[in-house]
């Protein structure tokens, strides 16, 4: 299906689920869409946090779609699980945004590995979460970000387990993608980064991990719900972990930092 077809099937209700694997060729996206007063530090953030936060997109305050990253986006519906966030707690997942948007919220359209993942299909190296039909593990890290106002917090990681000559080439192949979080932060033993137990991710689900494999970790787009449970915002809305927004750009577009960035013209 093409990214406009998933975006359809998600708007009338008939899809719910991690959308790893979909709309083969297209970029995913992560959101983090919060009020006005807070927009222009949490922009500021990202340009200091690029790995888990590469901006593609940013609306006007109130504006429902950005033309330039979906044609026709209404990010009131198009996303198929949203978490909505108060005073810094997560206080419930919505399919929905259309009860609860008001007009001063500004969304933020975030690259997302999910988009590296069709190079990796398409270069015969099997993904695991895709494989056994569930969500991406992820973990918060002891790796700080980059703080810019209220924003601060740890780096999110998500992990894929390889065979080390996949994981070799899994690490070359999303160097040539930066919006999709490029090349990873670490790969080998969790615990010099913080983790615990791989089967206990903070976010999506345990994936079975070989005695031969490799954990590599990617910086998340998940970060920023991180950043906004520390930041306590009155008000906040992000993706669910996992079902993320599809975009109309491509994925070979991702290679170019500049063209992409064009999508992210800000305005508030």
């Amino acid at each position: 299906m093409t990214a406009r077809q998933v975006r359809a099937l998600i708007r009338s209700g008939a899809l719910d689920a991690p959308t790893a694997g979909m709309a083969d060729g297209f970029m995913q996206a992560n959101l983090a869409i919060i009020p006005k007063a807070y927009a222009a530090d949490f922009l500021e953030f990202c340009y200091a946090n690029p790995k888990p936060c590469p901006l593609l997109g940013v609306s006007r305050p109130g504006d429902v779609g950005i033309e330039s990253v979906a044609e026709g986006l209404d990010i009131r519906t198009d996303v198929c699980g949203y978490r909505v966030f108060r005073d810094g707690l997560c206080t419930g997942r919505v399919n929905d945004l259309s009860k609860i948007w008001s007009d001063d919220l500004v969304t933020f359209v975030l690259g997302c590995s999910f988009s590296f993942e069709h190079a990796l299909l398409h270069d015969g190296i099997p993904v695991r979460h895709i494989d056994c039909g569930c969500n991406v593990p992820m973990f918060k890290t002891s790796i700080p970000t980059v703080p810019r106002g209220r924003f601060s917090g740890p780096l999110v990681v998500s992990m894929r387990p390889f065979l080390p000559a996949d994981a070799i080439r899994a690490i070359c192949l999303s160097d040539h993608l930066p919006l999709a979080h490029g090349a990873p932060v670490h790969m080998g033993d969790h615990a010099k980064i913080g983790i615990a137990d791989l089967q206990s991710p903070d976010y999506g689900d345990p994936v079975p991990v070989a005695a031969d494999e490799i954990p590599v970790f990617w910086a998340c787009g998940v970060t920023p719900q991180a950043v906004l449970e520390r930041a306590r915002l009155p008000f906040a809305i992000t993706h669910d972990p996992g079902h993320m927004l599809i975009a109309d750009i491509r994925n070979e577009d991702l290679c170019d930092v500049t063209t992409v960035m064009g999508h992210a013209s800000v305005s508030f």
